[in-house]
């Protein structure tokens, strides 16, 4: 029987003498949850962030979606003409506005006796049978030339029996074949004088412009630019100042004023071209240099146009033609509807007494 000898290993082979322990579980625990915690940490920021820019970005597009209504307003097409509506010839008319930026295009409706009749008549009679006074219609925001619940047919009626040519037109924003962005007047007070230059262009001496809404205080844009306009007729008078425009705003969307205004007026050049900074409030409302008549209607229960912005501006004319009528309880653009009898008076007895001292003052 062969006995064998076991030769231990020597230590220097690599098998350690010692094991080690193995790491403590809670050791382990302790060292992995503050890293754990971190990430929980990091990811919840980065969520936080994008949460925040995301609101914050459709807070953006929903102002920006704001001001672009604002610049395109939505307005039903034309749906009748002079002729359907009330039986009177008409032109239509295509003119580039004074600026040359944009197209105007509209109605001519001679008055009563001109026309057919002046192409019927001698050249020693037609002078006779003309009129060498025209009323332009400045319809407002929203409408386009028709203006039905004013009612701009029943007026241009009115006006062709007394003897007036009529134009009637379309701004910009309220034209399907020359669609043009509103800007507050700017623009549009353009586009009234080429109407104004059209007007004269056919012969009229006198020419008063008679606005609503938004377009009154567009006429009162185009007077400061021109000595062509001799009178003015200004129903709900609309200056859109940032005032006038967050409180319309703030009855369609309850909006805080800021930050909301500033991203709508910030916004308003992207989609228009142009900033409501660039419209002479501060000059209409302090300017005593209207030097023609003004009649200025409005209504206290206005929701729209304060009032008080009717008075300021009345209260500062000089010519002894000036006047206004400030309609109790009358709502914007309503009044010839809710006072169609006082209405009709009031303008009637004005346009004549501008007629009387126009006539006086060329002989």
């Amino acid at each position: 029987m062969s006995t064998t000898i076991m030769t231990p290993i020597p230590l220097e082979s690599g098998f350690p003498q010692v094991l080690q322990p193995f790491p403590p579980i809670d050791g382990l625990l302790n060292r992995q949850r503050p890293q754990a915690r971190s990430r929980r940490y990091h990811l919840l920021t980065a969520w936080t962030a994008a949460i925040a820019a995301m609101c914050l970005l459709l807070v953006v597009v929903f102002h920006g979606y704001v001001a672009w209504m604002l610049a395109h307003p939505y307005v039903a097409p034309l749906t009748s003409n002079p002729k359907d509506a009330i039986g009177l010839d008409y032109e239509d008319i295509v003119i580039p506005s004074h600026s040359g930026k944009t197209m105007v295009s509209g109605w001519y409706v001679p008055a009563a006796g001109d026309s057919a009749d002046v192409t019927l008549a001698s050249s020693a009679n037609a002078s006779s049978v003309s009129s060498n006074r025209t009323v332009v219609f400045s319809h407002g925001y929203g409408a386009n030339r028709e203006e039905t619940w004013v009612p701009m047919y029943d007026l241009t009626n009115l006006l062709h029996s007394l003897h007036y040519n009529v134009v009637l037109f379309d701004y910009g924003y309220a034209s399907y074949e020359y669609k043009a962005p509103a800007t507050g007047g700017l623009e549009e007070s353009q586009q009234l004088l080429a109407a104004v230059d059209y007007a004269k262009s056919r012969g009229a001496e006198e020419i008063v412009v008679w606005g609503f809404s938004m377009g009154a205080g567009t006429a009162l844009q185009a007077a400061l630019q021109t000595d062509d306009i001799d009178a003015m007729i200004l129903d709900s008078l609309f200056l859109a100042s940032p005032d006038t425009l967050y409180n319309n705003v703030k009855q369609i969307v309850d909006l805080p004023r800021f930050p909301s205004m500033t991203l709508i007026e910030s916004m308003m050049p992207i989609w228009s071209g142009a900033s409501l900074k660039q419209i002479p409030v501060d000059r209409i409302m302090d300017s005593k240099g209207y030097n023609i008549p003004l009649y200025i209607i409005h209504g206290t229960s206005d929701a729209k146009a304060p009032y008080q912005t009717a008075e300021t501006i009345a209260a500062e004319q000089s010519n002894p033609l000036s006047r206004s009528w400030i309609v109790p309880r009358g709502q914007h653009e309503m009044l010839f509807r809710e006072y169609p009898n006082e209405y009709i008076q009031r303008a009637a007895l004005f346009l004549s007494q501008v007629n009387q001292t126009f006539v006086s003052d060329s002989v």
